[in-house]
């Protein structure tokens, strides 16, 4: 088994998150001992900004693109070549003013490539990216699961499914900027979805 960590927080080994997904890959070594770890720090190398210039080098034929442009799609095809070689994913993702780092959306941004992470057929699109299991490990100062406030659960449920990854389970750390009792309560919910999700 391969596990691809993906740490999208700022904030690197002091991140909430990172702690989670820390917890997570834990639990799942301690299932599968011997598993193949990869950590994917986005905070510490971010993936490059989806902009006008990455969009051309993507459409422009590979056989005439100008170095500059090879490097530039060389980049998102590290990324996808990780995910591709994965079984397990393992995301530790922060919220951001009620959304996501732009770091994890620019490395969402990097594997939606048509013909390789999906394809569209007569029928609507279809996801490539199958037969993998996703775990989002969230970690919150308020408490947003299952409000009109959470953004980031329908979001993610449904860009992993457009790529194909539909097998996805979520971990919740809430209101961790809630004062201590709150955050030790929002840690141990976390731990009770870590028992109930990973196998």
């Amino acid at each position: 088994m391969k596990i691809l960590q993906v740490n999208a927080s700022v904030r690197g080994d002091q991140a909430n998150s990172t702690k989670i997904a820390n917890q997570i890959t834990a639990a799942l070594l301690n299932k599968h001992p011997e598993a193949e770890v990869i950590i994917r720090d986005l905070g510490q190398q971010s993936p490059a900004v989806l902009d006008s210039a990455g969009v051309q080098a993507l459409f422009t034929p590979e056989e005439v693109r100008t170095p500059e442009q090879q490097r530039r799609v060389a980049l998102d095809d590290q990324l996808i070549a990780e995910v591709q070689a994965a079984d397990v994913l393992v995301l530790g993702v922060p919220m951001y003013n009620f959304g996501n780092s732009i770091q994890l959306k620019s490395w969402i941004d990097a594997l939606c490539r048509n013909g390789t992470t999906f394809r569209y057929t007569e029928n609507g699109p279809v996801g490539l990216l199958t037969d993998k299991t996703v775990y989002v490990g969230f970690a919150r100062g308020g408490r947003y699961r299952g409000t009109e406030q959470d953004s980031q659960t329908p979001y993610l449920k449904t860009v992993l499914g457009f790529i194909g990854l539909t097998d996805v389970r979520f971990v919740y750390a809430e209101g961790l900027n809630m004062g201590p009792d709150a955050a030790a309560q929002g840690f141990a919910e976390a731990e009770q979805d870590i028992a109930q999700q990973v196998q």
